[in-house]
């Protein structure tokens, strides 16, 4: 009888594991990549990433500069209505504010054009991806997850970190920030811009505060509180707007276009596409939060995604609003 058992027993892991290396082995399907989220984080009626998070209101302000590059509406002449979220990263929902997976922080904005069409970004405060694609980051989510279970080291998360050495660099190297008001933010994937003309370039954003940024030591991070960011920008903009300026950075030839975990030179040629004005707080309920989200293809012509990772992304984050309701 013991044999028996320890047969199944065995035959049980064996198959998981078989299952678990055919999943790595096959691409990554919307799907996988929110359960592997629900994995490394938990499971919970919120959003799989980012989940902690602070929505504000403002105005974007289109500069001539734009339109040199793209004919997208929303980057002409008028102005539009902007909808943002701040965020921490990790999906936890009572996540401290000055916690490890707290960073990279979040930027979303949703762009509400006068014709009622909406478009929307999503970036974060680095600059890069820690995997070229989506297949691994569900592996790196999933390695995540395994190794929270376990007690020796290296651990899985280790053994995938010292071969993958851009999601090693992710985890290790961000910066702390003494806001969400003075931290650079920067789109994740590259989108083709096409003016009136018909001309065309590769572009990923950056915002950048006007204030510049500013940062934490290791010391005064870990002494800042659970909700220092929350706290900060409630302050922040009720006594004045938060502002940042958007640009395209202008990939040139030879750049990688379809893996976010190369990030382009800083040489690289940035056009000025506008000004956030961020102003104050929206009602911030849970039912507003649950029914906001953001999907990175939504984009209007003159705008075109260029990394295949943006399409899986988009498909997954319906998947993940469903979740939440």
């Amino acid at each position: 009888m013991k044999q028996k058992a320890s047969f199944l027993l065995f035959t049980a892991v064996a198959l998981s594991v078989a299952a678990s290396a055919q999943i790595k082995n096959q691409q990554a399907t919307p799907a996988q990549m929110v359960d592997a989220l629900h994995q490394a984080f938990g499971k919970h009626h919120a959003r799989a990433v980012h989940t902690k998070g602070i929505i504000l209101e403002g105005e974007f302000v289109p500069d001539p500069q734009a339109a040199t590059i793209t004919r997208a509406v929303h980057l002409q002449k008028e102005s539009s209505q902007v909808i943002v979220r701040f965020s921490d990263f990790a999906g936890v929902p009572d996540i401290a504010d000055n916690s490890g997976l707290a960073n990279p922080r979040g930027f979303a904005i949703k762009f509400k054009m006068k014709d009622g069409r909406t478009t929307d970004i999503v970036g974060h405060s680095f600059n890069g991806f820690p995997t070229p694609n989506s297949d691994q980051f569900r592996d790196l989510m999933l390695a995540v997850a395994a190794s929270g279970k376990e007690k020796s080291k290296p651990n899985t998360l280790d053994k995938y970190l010292d071969s993958h050495p851009a999601a090693k660099t992710f985890l290790t190297t961000q910066k702390i920030p003494a806001s969400f008001a003075s931290v650079a933010y920067f789109g994740v994937n590259a989108f083709k811009f096409t003016n009136a003309k018909g001309e065309s370039v590769f572009t990923r954003y950056q915002f950048i505060p006007v204030n510049g940024e500013k940062t934490l030591s290791k010391a005064a991070y870990d002494k800042a509180g659970p909700t220092y960011m929350l706290n900060d920008i409630k302050k922040r903009v009720a006594n004045s707007p938060v502002i940042f300026k958007m640009y395209a950075q202008v990939a040139e030839k030879g750049d990688v276009i379809d893996d976010p975990s190369v990030a382009w030179p800083a040489s690289r040629k940035l056009v000025l596409l506008g000004t956030i004005k961020i102003t104050k707080l929206s009602s911030n309920t849970v039912q507003e939060d649950k029914g906001l989200f953001f999907i990175p293809n939504n984009v209007p012509g003159g705008i075109t995604p260029a990394d295949p990772m943006i399409d899986i992304r988009s498909q997954a984050y319906p998947i993940s609003v469903g979740e939440r309701q």
